[in-house]
């Protein structure tokens, strides 16, 4: 954590080199001195230090300086840091305008000139002061701030993306955080489209794409080499628990992220069924526990990156990343998962991201506070976001295309949603179309029995339906099955005691291997894979294994010269 700032100012540099050699040497191990040779220059950096979010503890201004007084200096700060401690450096002339200033800027005391000796004459007096602003000090925020308006779909997601890549981020409301607007003027955006990402070192982003934003935060969107041992695309359970062990057991691993760590289980607000953890665990806890690890052991993880082709030649695996970068490997998992299907119905593309969402979209948890709400889906994950933001919202509805949970949910998640007093189930309801311009106000939902549509005001709709896998860029390169799942193993369609159409090497497929040698699937991405948590880790542990077995065998080709 930085520390506070004290600020001096003084036109005269020979009485400013003196203020801050004093400063620093009584204050310098708690507190930053910082210093500025007229008012309008201590303005410019007042303002830098509130974009970077910065605590200022005291300012220390000479009142005659040309241009602008200490007084004016003071008067035009207070609406930046309006805690700051401000003390006037004044000549004995000057004690009327002090005195006046003390009502005028809320001037905490002047000192006269000269201050010697500062053991007597200025330290006991910036000590008590200091004192007194450590009293009421609340350690500011330190991160990203998001200026933007309640429903904007591009606000959202970025705060899904900074959510879910464990980035902490501040949103402030145009439309209700006074905040904002000064922090918008501030960052020179006034004009500039919303949201406005404000960085920690107070630079200001206006609309900023996902990759842009990326990289200004820091996150990994180059790879550090060119060949790894094993390349891990998706980062899903499966995916995570491949390079825990892949880099454990000495592997150069790689992995691949499109949008964030974690797969539809890292949107889980709770995951009570994993074993281990007898009063559950929140996907983001479990993604954040596994990243950790991952990289512990040495994993590289690239974010946001989209694998767009694969090419497998003499052995060896290239992969195309969405910024036209290539790497390479002798061995690669496919851990790419599922997405949740979208729905068709009138209105869902104007209101997607502004009161439609698919997952749990926590971060939007708050903002439902006391309003009706709906969860569309049947399954563990739509049970699990229903109850959980039943905890702000004043009615969740649950809509399932069939007759009961009974069928398709667990039993214990069946039991609380029936316990539960503001969350209730509506059978045999589909959405027939979503109502607003900029942001969702309510939702006409058809009964697929009676054919009867019936309009309801709901202001968030979060949706939990089906699972597609992505696997659209591995169709014609790997065997998929009609719905775009991975054939591995005895799924694979060959003949009797062959491998499938252009096997390469002198063995049988392992169980997770697909139509290509050394290349793997894992998880919800493989077909009649179990779709459950644990079973997703255990097949991303077991394909490492068969990773090994692979690496340590015959080639299934020459190795391409010049590697």
């Amino acid at each position: 954590m930085e520390k506070p700032v004290i600020f001096a100012v003084d036109d005269d540099a020979s009485v400013l080199a003196a203020v801050a050699r004093d400063l620093r040497r009584h204050y310098g191990a708690n507190y930053d001195v910082m210093r500025a040779g007229s008012g309008a220059e201590a303005m410019e950096e007042l303002k830098q230090l509130k974009l970077e979010n910065r605590a200022v503890a005291l300012i220390v201004a000479d009142q005659r300086m040309p241009g602008m007084t200490g007084v004016e200096l003071l008067h035009e700060a207070l609406p930046l840091f309006p805690t700051a401690k401000r003390t006037l450096l004044t000549a004995y002339a000057d004690t009327d305008a002090a005195i006046k200033a003390i009502n005028e800027v809320k001037l905490d005391h002047y000192l006269l000139k000269p201050w010697d000796p500062p053991e007597e004459r200025l330290y006991p007096v910036l000590d008590d002061l200091l004192d007194d602003w450590r009293a009421g000090y609340q350690p500011r925020f330190e991160g990203v701030r998001i200026v933007g308006h309640r429903w904007s779909a591009d606000g959202h997601a970025i705060r899904e993306f900074l959510v879910r890549n464990l980035i902490p981020y501040r949103w402030l409301d145009i439309e209700t955080d006074a905040e904002a607007t000064e922090l918008r003027k501030l960052a020179g955006a006034d004009e500039q489209p919303l949201p406005v990402v404000v960085l920690a070192d107070g630079n200001a982003l206006s609309r900023p794409s996902i990759p842009d934003l990326a990289a200004k935060i820091g996150l990994h969107t180059k790879p550090a080499a060119e060949t790894y041992d094993l390349i891990v695309v998706g980062t899903g359970p499966a995916g995570l628990a491949s390079a825990v062990y892949g880099a454990s057991e000495g592997l150069r691993t790689v992995l691949v992220e499109r949008e964030a760590p974690g797969g539809q289980a890292g949107t889980s607000s709770s995951i009570e069924n994993y074993l281990g953890f007898p009063v559950g665990l929140s996907g983001a806890d479990l993604t954040r526990r596994a990243v950790a690890q991952a990289k512990r052991f040495g994993a590289e993880i690239l974010t946001p990156l989209e694998a767009t082709k694969l090419e497998t030649q003499d052995g060896y695996h290239r992969l195309t990343l969405s910024d036209g970068t290539v790497i390479a490997s002798q061995a690669l998992i496919v851990a790419t998962g599922v997405s949740y299907r979208r729905i068709e119905a009138p209105g869902v593309e104007r209101l997607t991201g502004a009161g439609l969402y698919y997952g749990a979209a926590i971060t939007e948890a708050l903002g439902i506070a006391g309003q009706d709400v709906a969860v569309v889906g049947g399954g563990n994950s739509a049970g699990q976001a229903a109850l959980y933001l039943g905890r702000y919202a004043k009615s969740v509805t649950i809509l399932i295309r069939g007759k009961s949970l009974v069928d398709s949910m667990s039993k214990y998640l069946v039991e609380r949603i029936d316990e539960a007093p503001n969350v209730s189930v509506r059978p045999n309801a589909v959405i027939a179309e979503l109502h607003g311009e900029s942001a969702l106000e309510a939702v006409s939902i058809k009964d697929v029995a009676s054919g009867e549509t019936e309009q309801l005001p709901l202001r968030a709709v979060f949706v939990f339906i089906g699972a597609a896998p992505r696997t659209d860029w591995l169709k014609g390169v790997l065997q998929l099955d009609e719905q775009g799942f991975v054939l591995a193993g005895p799924d694979l369609v060959h003949e009797p005691g062959r491998g499938p159409e252009g096997w390469t090497a002198d063995r049988p497929p392992f169980f997770l291997e697909t139509s290509i040698p050394g290349v793997f699937a894992a998880g919800d991405v493989r077909r009649r894979s179990t779709k459950r948590i644990a079973s997703a880790v255990g097949e991303g542990a077991m394909a490492v294994s068969f990773v090994h077995q692979h690496l340590s065998g015959p080639p299934a080709g020459a190795r391409p010269a010049g590697t």
